[in-house]
């Protein structure tokens, strides 16, 4: 790949991280809240959502565009260094399954959720208990889909910083922040799987968040400001010796 095409498909990428993570942000902040392991409560809250089928296709829709980003900086990187080619390659098929793992993940909480939680709340008196059962049997599929698609992105982010360090084009700091942003994600899968969705998982998910937005937007600058010169491997400069 020349270096005009590396900087095309880094800017591609880049572009694709950023805004999917920025997307995902803000649609959260408009999904029906409240106390997510008061059951009861929130249970009520989700049925009473008018938004809620919308809210859950726009997260998947942004979380496909940030798996995609990830896929692109695959090719963007590039990488001739085999250790970086091998990690790069699993990263990818890891972002890969974490999106299967997230369109199942909608499948139950932004279908099946919902409607079981409906079920409930309209269900006559004498049901009502085995309704709320079958609810919160929902509520649980969710907690495990949730972990391991957490797990999934968690091990993707960490060998794609592996990939990312030893490729010298890119400054080794941002490698560093997706590492620990994947650390951030493995936290996550471990509480949401032990404990459900508790202020020890909302804190998992900020820390991750927090981590994407400052990599994303530094791999974007360097991806629309650095002259086309600049994008070089190690190979290219041996070559212009």
């Amino acid at each position: 790949m020349n270096n005009s095409s590396l900087r095309q498909s880094l800017r591609l990428s880049a572009t694709l991280l950023l805004l999917g993570q920025l997307l995902y942000i803000v649609i959260t902040l408009l999904h029906t809240g409240g106390e997510a392991n008061n059951h009861p409560a929130i249970f009520a809250a989700y049925a009473a959502s008018g938004s809620w089928v919308v809210d859950h296709i726009g997260q998947f829709g942004a979380m496909a565009l940030m798996l995609a980003g990830l896929l692109a900086l695959f090719f963007a990187l590039d990488v001739e260094d085999s250790t970086a080619r091998w990690t790069g390659r699993f990263g990818a098929a890891a972002a890969i399954a974490a999106w299967a793992l997230y369109g199942a993940l909608q499948a139950v909480d932004g279908v099946a959720n919902q409607l079981a939680d409906a079920a409930w709340v309209r269900a006559p008196e004498a049901e009502k208990a085995a309704r709320f059962a079958s609810a919160e049997v929902v509520r649980w599929i969710e907690w495990g889909m949730r972990s391991y698609q957490a797990f999934t992105l968690g091990l993707a982010l960490l060998l794609f910083a592996v990939a990312v360090i030893r490729t010298a084009w890119i400054p080794r700091p941002i490698a560093v922040l997706i590492g620990l942003a994947g650390l951030a994600f493995l936290w996550q899968g471990w509480v949401v799987g032990t404990e459900g969705f508790s202020p020890m998982m909302s804190n998992a998910i900020v820390l991750a968040e927090v981590l994407d937005v400052v990599w994303m937007s530094w791999l974007a600058v360097i991806a629309w400001r650095t002259p086309l010169a600049g994008f070089r491997r190690p190979a290219d400069e041996a070559n212009a010796r």
